[in-house]
């Protein structure tokens, strides 16, 4: 098969030929038809995640069709359509694992981080970690939702019941999850790059009833803000936005240092909490939510072997929306 591989961090992936993996026991072989390009991908590239399986396959917004899986795999049809998010596997033993916490696993396994992902034309998968898709949707517009779409419902669960939501990053996930929020009843404000007028507009265009700069103090007081800007320098304004009692959310899995900030920003029993992963029950709900919304999920499509200008693209933030590979 031909997969885009990472062999060192710092360097671009290289295209290769590699045998397929046949599966393990609870594992499903699924032929890759997309896979979306996520920031993380760029943490991995980077260097700022540090612990990567190398040489990697990156990817883990996988959407695919089974064409194999093990002996004792139940479950699944050979043709289905499945996809593949971040969480890979977890140990199941543990105390997080033991108490539906399985975001917080201390042995977990991470698609396109620590186990081969979906920037290749098959990939293998565990099956507890495998979930159903529309067989009639689009697979590129099904892509981010594996992981764009699932962390920003994780964020909007941990932010509380908001009816004003500050969404700080307007991208790849902060474009669906004001979609999910708006059909929730909630009202949304974006805060773009300041003077990223562009952005703004396809904020405003989804719905959102307000859209500045990140900088900005919004028209009105927050119930709650999630950062997905990996930006911690945006903390203290969001802290400043949200009222007493709101919460501030940092939906990324990497960010920049927060700088130190004044005690009366978060005085007030505001809270400040991180998302970490997410768990079977999210990609469960989001997904069945999903099914029965109409999301709007902006796209470009980019062939396998453009991988690497595909994240030079989403590193300069030359579009709106999410990054595509289609094998």
């Amino acid at each position: 098969m031909r997969a885009m591989i990472l062999i060192k961090q710092g360097s671009p992936l290289v295209a290769t030929d590699l045998m397929p993996r046949q599966p393990g026991p609870e594992e499903v072989r699924i032929r890759v038809e997309t896979c979306g390009v996520c920031r993380t991908d760029l943490h991995v590239l980077d260097g700022d995640l540090t612990e990567p399986k190398l040489p990697l396959v990156p990817g883990h917004e996988i959407v695919g069709r089974v064409i194999g899986f093990g002996s004792e795999v139940t479950g699944f049809a050979v043709g289905q359509r499945v996809g593949v998010p971040w969480l890979g596997r977890s140990c199941g033993h543990c105390p997080y694992c033991l108490h539906a916490q399985e975001n917080l696993c201390d042995a977990p396994g991470f698609t396109g981080y620590t186990i081969d992902g979906g920037y290749a034309e098959e990939c293998v998968a565990a099956a507890d970690y495998v979930f159903a898709l529309p067989e009639d949707a689009d697979p590129v517009r099904l892509a981010p939702l594996l992981c764009a779409g699932l962390i920003g419902y994780r964020s909007l669960k941990l932010a509380g019941d908001p009816r004003r939501l500050g969404l700080y990053g307007f991208g790849a996930a902060a474009h669906i999850l004001a979609q999910v929020a708006q059909h929730q009843g909630r009202s949304v404000y974006a805060f773009t790059r300041p003077g990223d007028r562009d952005t703004q507009d396809f904020a405003r265009g989804l719905g959102a009833v307000w859209a500045g700069g990140s900088g900005e103090a919004p028209p009105d007081e927050l119930d709650a803000a999630i950062l997905f800007a990996p930006v911690g320098a945006l903390v203290p304004p969001a802290l400043k936005a949200v009222r007493k009692g709101g919460t501030v959310v940092c939906g990324g899995i990497h960010m920049s240092d927060i700088p130190r900030f004044p005690y009366a920003d978060l005085w007030g029993e505001r809270v400040l909490r991180s998302v970490a992963n997410l768990t079977r029950a999210d990609a469960v709900e989001f997904l069945a939510l999903a099914a029965n919304m109409q999301i709007a999920v902006e796209t470009r499509r980019y062939d396998l072997s453009d991988a690497n200008r595909a994240l030079q693209d989403l590193r300069n933030g030359a579009f709106e929306g999410a990054a595509v590979l289609v094998p």
